[in-house]
């Protein structure tokens, strides 16, 4: 920084004649007024005609102020909202070792980065590290309304300070605020200058059209991003470096497992099909081969799935090819010989607690219905949900059987067996799943089991889950 260059606050006495750079926040963007156009566009800052001055994301906030400073101009920042405040830990813990590491690697990187550790690593408690060590007003941002509650619990209990939430109706901004990414997304352009550090737990959502303008309409010079599992399908992690910073450390379930994590077993148990099954299997499959053959169609390929529906809805062929794929996957993924396996199963654990995962709503009620298990669901409302899992947790319940609402986050330490009946071909989606049973309990040892039906699509969609570390 040059030694005359001065940053100044609107709350600073302001020198007669000063010549000044002057930082606003504007809707999710950054205003830059008293500065030359050539020396904004080497910025990455654009002139906007309509006001005559300079604008840039909100997200260029920390690099903008930096680089104007360091090239001696005095700048009045009148876009922060945030300041420091005095936020102490009020937990007696220890850092484990993998955790300070993190810490330290985040420092190191100016505060800026994404954490990739397993589920049941304590994660959480990294984020109260870093909320410690910035003392800004912060805000952390979750994908859903179940880890919104359970950030809130957690950070009001680590700081015993009132902590905000945005999202499910509510709309309480504090020092210390959770919100959902939709939240955070839609609220930031107008409260995107009122927080100093943002946390973006599982933050491989971020990249999404609408949930990346979390990050991009908040002026934040420090970010924090956590995840299990930071690779996404369509690539779109790659953007993750310039909206939270790059990856600074990163720890697979192989490297804690037994330690910080418990041991776990993980067995693949094939389920053929009868003959009734199978034959309608077969027949569907067929068609709807017959009719990507025939066209020319490579679903696998980048934009194959697109131009199957496309051709599907041009012809009564293509639309009874469309009903044949979904016959064929839905046999595949919940025929009746993988619910007979999935009862012999429960009979052989009928000690434990035990999370079955299906791949839609219906199969989920089935088995709820079939074997007197409560049934946890995107339509299963907040209350009842935190009910189930209490029981479950206490022991009143010994088997939950969900879809996907609990791939994520929500804390079930008392699980120790996963079956999963069907999932889609995600390897996040199967390492999410082995993570909901790895918290670590006295002399636990988790077992996954992965019911894959012979000879199937599926078969091959679990070779790809199993490329993960995790697995080998």
């Amino acid at each position: 920084m040059a030694k005359d260059a001065r940053y100044l606050r609107p709350t600073d006495e302001l020198p007669e004649g000063l010549g000044l750079v002057r930082v606003s926040f504007d809707a999710g963007t950054l205003i830059v007024r008293g500065l030359a156009r050539e020396i904004g566009r080497q910025l990455g800052l654009t002139w906007d005609d309509r006001i005559e001055h300079l604008r840039g994301p909100a997200s260029t906030y920390r690099a903008v102020v930096g680089a104007l400073l360091h090239n001696g101009h005095d700048v009045l920042d009148e876009a922060r909202r945030f300041d420091e405040f005095d936020i102490t830990l009020q937990r007696d813990l220890q850092p484990h070792e993998h955790q300070d590491d993190a810490h330290r690697a985040w420092l190191s990187g100016g505060k800026r980065g994404i954490v990739v550790l397993p589920t049941g690593s304590g994660k959480s408690y990294l984020a109260e590290m870093a909320i410690e060590s910035v003392q800004r007003d912060t805000l952390v941002v979750a994908p859903t309304l179940d880890l919104v509650d359970q950030w809130i619990r957690r950070l009001g209990e680590a700081f015993g300070a009132p902590v905000g939430a945005l999202g499910g109706g509510r709309h309480d901004v504090e020092r210390l605020t959770v919100s959902t990414y939709d939240s955070a997304a839609i609220h930031m352009e107008r409260l995107g200058n009122r927080f100093g550090l943002v946390i973006f737990d599982e933050v491989h959502h971020l990249p999404g059209d609408l949930f990346r303008q979390a990050a991009e309409h908040v002026i934040a010079p420090f970010r924090l991003g956590l995840t299990a599992t930071l690779e996404r399908d369509d690539g779109r992690h790659a953007q993750l470096a310039d909206l939270v910073g790059p990856t600074v450390f990163q720890l697979g379930i192989k490297s804690l497992a037994g330690d910080i994590l418990a041991d776990y077993d993980i067995e693949t148990v094939d389920v053929e099909m009868d003959e009734v099954d199978r034959q309608i299997y077969d027949e569907a499959r067929g068609e709807y081969r017959g009719f990507v053959e025939k066209y020319g169609i490579r679903v696998g390929s980048s934009g194959g799935w697109q131009r199957f529906l496309a051709a599907t809805s041009r012809s009564e062929e293509g639309r009874s090819a469309l009903k044949a794929h979904q016959r064929q996957k839905r046999l595949a993924l919940g025929h009746r010989a993988k619910i007979d396996a999935l009862e012999t199963l429960l009979g052989q654990h009928w000690q434990d607690r035990t999370i079955v995962f299906a791949n839609d709503n219906a199969t989920v009620y089935e088995i709820s219905e079939r074997f007197l298990c409560p049934a946890i669901t995107h339509q299963t409302p907040l209350a009842e949900r935190s009910e189930i899992l209490e029981r479950f947790s206490n022991g009143a319940y010994r088997v939950v059987v969900t879809s996907r609402v609990l791939n994520e986050g929500v804390d079930v330490p008392a699980a120790n067996v996963a079956i999963v009946l069907s999932g889609t071909g995600s390897v996040r989606e199967h390492v999410q799943r082995l993570g909901r049973i790895l918290r670590r309990g006295k002399d636990k040892r988790a077992r996954l089991y992965e019911l894959v039906t012979a000879d199937s699509v599926e078969a091959h969609q679990s070779q790809r889950r199993r490329e993960h570390d995790a697995y080998r």
